[in-house]
């Protein structure tokens, strides 16, 4: 009995041991994260190509008061230079009409409305020419709950005739210098046919020549450029045509969405799912670089003039703490592929299926109806942070900078995709509470700071903190809500610094701390001096 209980204890203790030894071998293979900088050591100035462009539904939305006073706060907290939207020539308008005898009467009221108050607050319009006018269209087919017209024009040549009247009357409001600073992109993805465009891609390219030398005869000096494409379509097609036609060609406009198939599903109705391609939207970006760069045009300038993880304004990842780190995590990927990324859209003030009727539907937007800043909000508010010079930093999802007045900024995150993948689409997942998993800690390191005495502010975005939708779970999903109700989701979700401390950096110049880290949290460690 003795000999089977010792040789059971041999046994257990050798177990044991292979046990400890595997323990210890995976703990030495497992690369701890660990953010190392030098604040003397900088990679250049900081690229803002984020905060380029934003995205709004549609022109006749940007007459609304709350609308305006939505994009006003985005503005002056993320300080975005160029606003995109559908729609400026649909009927709502009132753009274009013809007399009984077919002559075009023009009218640019509705739109001077909208412009002089995007300059006011010190924006530029990334101009969208589309859709089209009623009057001018060669059938009834239309898109979206308030009926933009996408046929190709009935005469092509009173469609340059309204693109040359329109940009005349730019250049006569606001000045040759001012509308040297916008971009005029034609269309809105004609590659869906019959979703955007019912005509052909020659159609299309036809419509750009008469759009392109209607702009250019007004000031040859405008900048002008397309397809506007889904899925990052036609780029080598558009540089084709325009060297053959010897077309103005100033930069590429297209778009791509973060989800495995199909490009339109404005109701949500068909079910999407997150891409688990760790380079799904980014991939695209660096392809349409190599593909200009192949061309016979490679220092062209590229717009990507739409960009999200879903292409519905009906999903929940919209509305996720998800969002917040998906959204640092492909800005981070195309580095200086892209001149600009416009993020698809500012607000959640966007009928393209109408008003809809709960306060949070999975819409696009970094703002609800009732201005509710949600996780995705707060990215791009971080970001906008940063200081003016990158710090070099080999960690590959943060960046490091800092400002002339010795102020330096940390933002780093983890991202997991969680989706369980095609047994499950995003309208059913991300309606769900999810809390995250534990991630360990991230080991900050910075040398070379200058002593002295340091207010710390660390912000945090992530489940249950900056969270706007996981609060209005534990509310129960009200269908409307109530003024308390509102200010309470803003209150607990209000971007605030979790704490703020002094640090106080001796001679040696360095500050070290281990910060834990979930699932999807994003952090930034802001340091003023004192």
């Amino acid at each position: 009995m003795k000999k089977r209980i010792s040789l059971f204890a041999a046994l257990f203790a050798c177990f044991t041991l292979v046990n400890v030894y595997n323990s210890k071998a995976q703990s030495a293979t497992k690369k701890q994260r660990v953010i190392k900088l030098n604040y003397n050591s900088t990679a250049g100035q900081f690229n803002t190509m984020f905060k380029e462009c934003i995205g709004a539904g549609r022109a006749n939305e940007g007459l609304r008061a709350d609308w305006q006073q939505q994009l006003a706060m985005v503005k002056k907290e993320i300080d975005f230079k160029y606003i995109r939207m559908h729609g400026l020539l649909t009927d709502d308008m009132g753009v274009y009409r013809e007399d009984k005898n077919g002559k075009p009467e023009y009218n640019f009221q509705y739109i001077d409305v909208l412009y002089d108050y995007l300059l006011s607050i010190k924006m530029k319009p990334f101009v969208e020419l589309g859709f089209m006018p009623s009057a001018l269209a060669s059938g009834n087919k239309t898109i979206f709950w308030w009926r933009g017209n996408v046929t190709p024009p009935k005469d092509y040549q009173k469609w340059g005739d309204l693109i040359f009247e329109l940009t005349k009357h730019f250049t006569e409001r606001y000045g040759a210098d001012e509308v040297k600073t916008w971009y005029f992109e034609v269309w809105n993805e004609p590659n869906l046919k019959g979703a955007f465009w019912t005509g052909t891609q020659e159609e299309y390219f036809k419509l750009y020549e008469y759009a392109v030398k209607a702009i250019k005869s007004v000031n040859n000096n405008y900048r002008v450029g397309g397809p506007a494409t889904a899925g990052a379509a036609w780029v080598p097609e558009m540089i084709q045509f325009c060297k053959q036609k010897s077309l103005p060609l100033d930069f590429i406009s297209t778009h791509t969405y973060g989800v495995k198939q199909g490009f339109l599903d404005e109701f949500g109705n068909n079910g999407t799912i997150l891409d688990k391609n760790e380079w799904s939207v980014s991939g695209d970006i660096l392809n349409s670089r190599k593909q200009i760069a192949a061309s016979a045009m490679p220092k062209l300038e590229l717009h990507y003039t739409e960009w999200s993880s879903s292409y519905t304004p009906s999903d929940p990842i919209h509305d996720s703490y998800h969002e917040a780190a998906y959204i640092l995590q492909k800005i981070k990927q195309v580095g200086n592929a892209a001149n600009s990324m416009s993020y698809w859209v500012f607000s959640d003030i966007f009928e393209e299926a109408g008003p809809r009727f709960t306060p949070f539907h999975g819409g696009f937007g970094l703002l609800n109806y009732q201005g509710i800043k949600k996780p995705a909000y707060y990215s791009f508010q971080l970001l906008n942070k940063l200081g003016e010079t990158e710090l070099q930093n080999t960690d590959s999802l943060s960046w490091a900078c800092k400002n002339k007045n010795g102020n330096f900024q940390v933002l780093f995150w983890d991202f997991t995709n969680t989706h369980p993948g095609d047994s499950v689409n995003n309208q059913r997942y991300y309606i769900r509470n999810l809390p995250a998993n534990e991630k360990g800690t991230v080991q900050v390191q910075v040398n070379g700071i200058s002593a002295g005495k340091y207010k710390l502010e660390t912000y945090k975005v992530g489940y249950g903190i900056n969270d706007a939708y996981t609060t209005y779970i534990m509310m129960n999903k009200p269908a409307q809500l109530s003024k308390q109700q509102v200010e309470i989701i803003q209150q607990k979700n209000s971007g605030k610094p979790v704490s703020v401390e002094t640090v106080v950096v001796d001679s040696k110049g360095m500050f070290n701390r281990n910060i834990s880290i979930r699932e999807n949290d994003v952090l930034m460690l802001n340091f003023i001096k004192l």
